[in-house]
């Protein structure tokens, strides 16, 4: 048993040792994006799957050339990649491993040859899923088929199936997994010009609420905005104008500052006549996500105040206003 372990850990080594050989299930903008820049490294991408040969024949051109296209029912017929990179949707993500983890897949029909089983087929083979919300658990069936795996979330938003690859530079990435997986994960990351962290699995769900929070939140908060200042005349092109270098210089004050000594506006100064304007204003002008959202962040504001200073009464009182305001408009 110990000489099998030790056989098992060298070919681990070897193959996270050399350029890995990769196959991405998923083609959506995450996997194409991070095919490109992973081909562009000097990584062998192999495959990429998608539900559709049309759309992974596209993202298999975006990808570079020599990446051969799958649609989702052929998975059996996947190269024997040393990473295979799950990068769907999380809803189909456990679908996936139960069908990697079948018996095609480890030493059934490969390539349209027929094999006898091989159970090592795996070992020191890696799967990484892209989720930010679920752990490595959801790979059991392929732990248990000898894989080594983890997960590997990157901290960007890629918006355009086009994204450029160095749009993971400075990234973050939050991995988890098991040692094999996590080494492996690590490297990408580095090679990606990222950084990396590590987090308890049972954290992965508040971990990717606090990213939808600091990403897609605030671009829907970004269009509340813009559905006000169309109600002051301007269209939506010149709103989302107006209102851009404003939220690029709060970003930029974020990158030096604490959220507390960046934070600027009413709240800050414990400006409650102001605040009591945009209330009536977004009273009259019968804009209720906006003003439930202007209640509920006002109420965090003035606590950041709070924290850099702002006297207790004036925090208080505003408070107490957005409250009752609160109460006002429950329904």
């Amino acid at each position: 048993m110990r000489q099998q372990a030790k056989k098992s850990s060298k070919i681990e080594r070897r193959r996270i040792n050399k350029t890995p050989s990769i196959s991405i299930i998923g083609s959506g903008r995450l996997g194409t994006t991070l095919g490109r820049a992973l081909n562009q490294l000097g990584y062998r991408v192999q495959a990429v799957v998608a539900k559709r040969i049309a759309h992974a024949r596209q993202a298999s051109k975006f990808i570079g050339p020599g990446v051969e296209a799958f649609d989702a029912s052929r998975l059996d017929r996947l190269p024997p990649s040393d990473l295979i990179l799950i990068t769907t949707p999380d809803d189909a993500i456990g679908e996936v491993a139960a069908s990697l983890a079948g018996d095609k897949l480890r030493g059934g029909t490969v390539r349209g040859t027929t094999q006898k089983p091989q159970p090592s087929v795996s070992s020191g083979r890696v799967v990484l899923h892209a989720s930010g919300a679920l752990s490595s658990a959801i790979l059991t069936p392929l732990k248990e088929a000898g894989f080594s795996v983890g997960s590997m979330h990157p901290l960007v938003s890629i918006s355009d199936p086009a994204a450029e690859p160095g749009i993971f530079r400075g990234a973050f990435f939050c991995l988890e997994g098991d040692a094999v997986a996590l080494r492996l994960a690590r490297r990408i990351t580095s090679d990606l010009g990222g950084q990396s962290f590590s987090l308890k699995a049972a954290d992965k769900p508040l971990y990717h609420a606090a990213a939808v929070m600091s990403s897609g939140n605030v671009v829907a908060l970004f269009d509340i905005a813009i559905e006000m200042l169309m109600k002051c005349g301007l269209t939506k092109k010149r709103a989302a104008a107006v209102l851009l270098p404003l939220l690029q210089s709060t970003t930029a004050s974020l990158v030096t500052k604490s959220p507390a000594l960046a934070l600027t506006g009413p709240f800050a100064r414990g400006d409650g006549a102001t605040a009591q304007r945009h209330l009536q204003a977004l009273n009259t002008n019968d804009l209720d996500e906006a003003l439930a959202a202007y209640k509920l962040l006002g109420k965090h504001a003035l606590r950041l105040a709070a924290e850099r200073g702002l006297n207790r009464q004036a925090v208080d009182e505003i408070t107490g206003e957005l409250q009752s305001a609160l109460r006002g408009t429950d329904k």
